[in-house]
């Protein structure tokens, strides 16, 4: 049995200015994804300059905090944010979704692919591999703050919480961060290093991450002010994960039926 260790969320104190782990996080995430994006761009064909990278990598963490924070307010917590709208503003509170993360990705690909005149798959099949590292960060963050444990088990890597109670549980933050994070980046860095029809990376992303949450879902335990939504199983984890795997199987039967490649001249 495992005992979790007490980290001190904050990781440097300046006078009033705290700089906690989470954030310090969320920065790795960024400039892995930034310096993984200069790599792809170097590929010979690739069509990317270093300079679109840094623009992309800008875009992307918008829509990352933007609506990591709108999709955790509107998602977990409606009826607070209805009875209190400036909730939203109160990021020092905490609260990310991950889910509401991805579609403010979306949204800044969709604008950063319209500024560039490529199409929309076309960016998203380019920086799908890049976000394993960001999800592997957050996750860590996640085990830093002591947040979103699993349930009870009795296996022999689980790990008591102190400050939650005595039951050994699930360390299912590791959990994520292992499929989420390193099986999904080697997953999709290995599909993408050879050509494939549009679409095909963006889907393959979708149904890996959506099949992986739904997995650890089965032993993470729900938000406490929601719970399970049906029969003692279903989250909103799963809820909000499943349209990632349809969608994931539709992008890639898309693109195997169509095969359509991207060029150099299509990806400037």
């Amino acid at each position: 049995m495992l005992v979790y260790p007490d980290i001190d969320p904050v990781v440097l104190s300046l006078g009033p200015l705290k700089v906690h782990w989470y954030g310090l996080m969320y920065l790795v995430g960024f400039v892995g994804g930034w310096w993984l994006g200069r790599l792809r761009a170097a590929r010979p064909g690739s069509g990317w300059t270093a300079a679109e990278i840094d623009d992309l990598i800008f875009y992307a963490a918008l829509g990352v905090v933007l609506g990591g924070r709108i999709g955790y307010v509107l998602f977990y917590h409606l009826p607070s944010f209805l009875a209190d709208p400036l909730m939203l503003l109160r990021v020092w509170e905490g609260g990310m979704s991950f889910h509401g993360g991805l579609l403010g990705v979306l949204i800044a690909t969709a604008l950063f692919a319209r500024k560039t005149g490529r199409a929309f798959f076309t960016v998203t099949d380019f920086i799908a591999p890049l976000v394993p590292v960001g999800l592997f960060a957050g996750r860590i963050g996640n085990f830093i703050n002591g947040e979103l444990w699993g349930a009870p088990t009795s296996l022999p890597w689980g790990m008591v919480f102190p400050h939650v109670d005595a039951l050994p549980r699930h360390p299912s933050m590791l959990y994520e961060a292992a499929l989420e994070g390193v099986v999904l980046f080697l997953l999709l860095w290995w599909f993408s290093a050879r050509p494939r029809p549009r679409m095909a990376v963006s889907g393959l992303f979708l149904l890996a991450y959506g099949s992986f949450r739904f997995l650890v879902e089965n032993v993470r335990m729900p938000d406490a002010h929601i719970g399970y939504l049906w029969a003692d199983w279903l989250t909103m984890g799963m809820l909000l994960s499943l349209p990632m795997i349809a969608f994931g199987v539709l992008l890639l039967g898309l693109a195997w039926h169509y095969r359509v490649y991207d060029t150099a001249k299509d990806t400037r």
